[in-house]
């Protein structure tokens, strides 16, 4: 079974996070919420406390597929300033490893000139952020490791793209269908 690792920053976007998060749980991915604050809860940026399911330095990323960071605003900046996960990003790419964000959130990968030479998307406004990338403004994109999103609009695309990544294409297409996706209506 696949993992990914969903990073919970003070101010992040909730709907992205959970989302995604729900998106891919559906898909039989398993997915770990990661307070990077220690705190068991960690409130967005719209007052919504979300649950993590364990602390930053309590996780176990030698087994995640994926590392995903979701958006909001001040959520970006925090996971921005968190020199560990930063850190592990690094490691994740310099290993071919999978990295998704979304929203606001690529312009961490994309700082750190993770995304150089690659096509992504992020918040309009937020492209000079990604160093070195190709932006394309598109609602979701995959190249190589790294798959990006546009914004909460495209929360379920993203899981949907990470499903099909992570679990594959038919279970991507069950939860689609499942959920009344409009691809499939």
């Amino acid at each position: 079974m696949a993992k990914v690792s969903a990073f919970l920053a003070p101010g992040l976007e909730e709907v992205e996070c959970l989302a995604v998060v729900d998106v891919l749980r559906r898909a039989g991915v398993a997915v770990d919420l990661v307070s990077i604050t220690g705190d068991a809860v960690v409130t967005g940026s719209h007052g919504i406390g979300i649950v993590a399911d364990c602390s930053f330095e309590d996780a176990d990323f030698e087994n995640s597929d994926c590392l995903f960071l979701p958006g909001g605003m001040p959520g970006t900046e925090n996971l921005y300033a968190f020199a560990p996960l930063c850190d592990l990003l690094r490691r994740f790419a310099s290993e071919g490893r999978r990295i998704a964000a979304i929203c606001a959130a690529p312009s961490v990968p994309g700082r750190l000139g993770l995304l150089e030479g690659r096509r992504a998307t992020c918040y309009p406004g937020r492209e000079a952020q990604l160093l070195g990338a190709e932006a394309t403004g598109e609602g979701v994109v995959t190249d190589g490791p790294f798959t990006t999103g546009r914004g909460l609009g495209f929360a379920i695309d993203l899981g949907l793209e990470l499903s099909a990544l992570l679990a594959g294409e038919e279970k991507a297409k069950a939860v689609k269908a499942a959920i009344q996706h409009p691809d499939c209506v």
